[in-house]
């Protein structure tokens, strides 16, 4: 049988063979992440997943997608493409399990300039490290070769997940009441949101991102490429042990504009802010391109990553499943009545 081979796609810059090379080279990155309920393999027109709805009354799928940002810029400068794929599973899987849902399967999608077999295995060796963190699959995806609309060494990374929660465990931020403790997951650093900015105060492409930055113990591009915690397995294990009433995935917006999304009118999440752990990376930030605290905290997650806010009665059982994961989680505020939703004091 003659192999697929197209003399006229590969004049118009689409090389089919780097594309079954760059297959070839993940598949074992792939592998990593399959867990029961992986009905296919990679290659086909479709993931295919069976979920195991034992013990559920009645199964919600809770989907999320989103992509890398400009932070991927950032990997294409340093030359290290192994864990932007980890901020894009992140991006996702922590969204759906702020509603109580455990992430079952992943997919991805790479648009690049040239496809370059090794590189596009990197990007997925760092899905499938998201994948294996967040314990779901990484089940399908596609790469889609951009000659003339995008640059040979440009390309953009997203994905999409699905979870499954019973509806009667799906958080309702109704739920929220005066009192309730609003506990802080530490982030690992920038996270994956605001890097227009942090570009535009670095001056990134003229910046020399592999120079050591001492109150940083790390190079900056280093620093900026920290990959986004996820914490689905930790507070899947809160949510065992305690009355959580609602979880923010602090992103884009910051404080202000994500954790009033799991609190309903009539309540105020009372911050105090001298009880954030700021890491040095957003002071640096802050101090570089002259920024107000306000916008700090209403473009960055300022080293909170996920809030989770709680019964004061299960508070203590929260933090303690939460420290046994290895997360330095601690109280940053409460709940109280009031109309304004958030309050940084």
């Amino acid at each position: 049988m003659d192999r697929s081979f197209s003399v006229s796609y590969a004049a118009a810059g689409v090389d089919i063979e780097a594309g079954y090379e760059g297959v070839k080279l993940m598949k074992k990155h792939v592998e990593r992440t399959f867990i029961p309920g992986v009905v296919s393999d990679i290659g086909g027109f479709g993931g295919l997943f069976a979920p195991d709805l034992s013990g559920m009354k009645q199964p919600v799928f809770v989907s999320g997608t989103d992509g890398v940002g400009t932070k991927q810029r950032i990997a294409q400068l340093m030359g290290k493409h192994d864990t932007v794929g980890i901020d894009c599973v992140a991006m996702c899987v922590n969204d759906i399990v702020c509603c109580g849902a455990k992430p079952l399967f992943f997919l991805d999608y790479i648009a690049i300039g040239k496809n370059l077999p090794e590189k596009v295995a990197q990007l997925v060796a760092g899905v499938a490290e998201g994948c294996v963190q967040a314990g779901c699959a990484l089940i399908g995806g596609e790469t889609a070769e951009h000659p003339g609309t995008m640059a040979p060494d440009d390309y953009d990374l997203a994905g999409f997940s699905v979870g499954i929660v019973d509806k009667e465990k799906i958080l309702d931020k109704n739920s929220v009441r005066a009192g309730d403790v609003i506990i802080a997951l530490p982030s690992s650093g920038v996270h994956s949101n605001g890097y227009s900015l942090v570009r535009k105060v670095f001056d990134v492409e003229k910046a020399d991102l592999g120079c050591e930055v001492p109150e940083l113990g790390m190079s900056l591009g280093e620093a900026l490429l920290t990959p986004t915690r996820i914490y689905v397995k930790p507070v899947l294990s809160a949510l065992e042990e305690a009355d959580v009433h609602g979880i923010s995935h602090i992103t884009g917006g910051g404080f202000y504009e994500n954790i009033p999304r799991s609190i309903p009118q009539g309540m105020c999440a009372k911050i105090e802010k001298a009880a954030v752990k700021t890491p040095a990376v957003f002071e640096l930030i802050q101090r570089s391109g002259n920024i107000p605290e306000r916008d700090m905290f209403n473009t960055f997650n300022m080293g909170v990553g996920m809030s989770l806010t709680v019964s004061k009665d299960t508070a203590d059982a929260a933090l303690s499943v939460l420290k046994a994961s290895g997360l330095d989680v601690y109280v940053i505020g409460e709940i109280v009545s009031g109309e304004d939703r958030i309050c940084l004091c």
